[in-house]
């Protein structure tokens, strides 16, 4: 029970990697916040977790989606430990000059603006306590970009400073902020990377996986749980690639 009694909200926890992490935090003792804009999905994981967890419709892209969230961790928890910036959106693979302008101000939204909006919300709630863990989502393509998703990766990588320009100002307040680099996994997103879902092309995708296999919601589930728990309160502004040697 390594997060016993510890409070979270997980963003997109309606379905992918984030159901995986709220799935696993309630399993280690905490109470989770299921954050989605899917209202469906959000409850459907919330109503699986039982009384430990609550679903909330949001949009983290807003601000008072942000705000909502945060709330309600209050409102039915009574405080807030960590924050999962999880919530993430791709585009299919296409040459740069070709994405349309609405796809790059939804992926700026979701994929960093959202992360700003939520410290925002959350960072003075944890100076006043002087304590806390925000891991974000960030992607091995922040660190070993492919061709034909230069926005995707330009966002995440964008991620990975953000969480080490974050780590350094927050720590002499007692917060840490940690980042996650999966590989491409089994969730609604794989399709977008690979542009079609097929034998053939997910026989490429893993050719470039030393360890042969997508990542799966457990394993984001279990290197989230270890970073935001005590047995790594010496670990902040890292970004643990959880990609099987992607990027090696």
């Amino acid at each position: 029970m390594r997060l016993q009694d510890k409070i979270a909200i997980v963003t997109g926890a309606g379905s992918g990697f984030g159901e995986g992490i709220a799935r696993k935090f309630v399993a280690e003792g905490a109470k989770v916040i299921v954050a989605d804009r899917d209202a469906a999905a959000a409850a459907r994981v919330a109503d699986a977790l039982g009384a430990a967890a609550r679903a909330v419709t949001v949009d983290v892209s807003n601000a008072l989606g942000a705000r909502a969230m945060v709330e309600a961790a209050q409102a039915h928890f009574s405080g807030l430990d960590i924050l999962v910036n999880n919530a993430g959106v791709g585009h299919v693979p296409q040459p740069l000059e070709a994405l349309p302008e609405d796809e790059f101000d939804r992926i700026f939204a979701v994929n960093m603006k959202a992360i700003y909006l939520a410290a925002r919300e959350v960072v003075p709630l944890m100076k006043a306590r002087r304590s806390g863990v925000i891991l974000n989502m960030a992607s091995t393509a922040g660190v070993s970009p492919r061709p034909r998703l230069a926005w995707y990766n330009a966002s995440k990588g964008w991620v990975i400073t953000a969480t080490r320009s974050m780590a350094v100002e927050l720590a002499p307040f007692g917060i840490r902020v940690v980042a996650l680099n999966p590989v491409a996994g089994e969730t609604p997103m794989l399709k977008t990377f690979m542009g079609e879902d097929t034998p053939e092309i997910r026989a490429k995708f893993l050719s470039t996986i030393p360890i042969g296999r997508f990542s799966t919601p457990e394993d984001l589930g279990n290197a989230a749980c270890f970073l935001c728990s005590s047995e790594a309160s010496m670990i902040t502004g890292v970004a643990m690639e959880v990609d099987g040697g992607r990027c090696i």
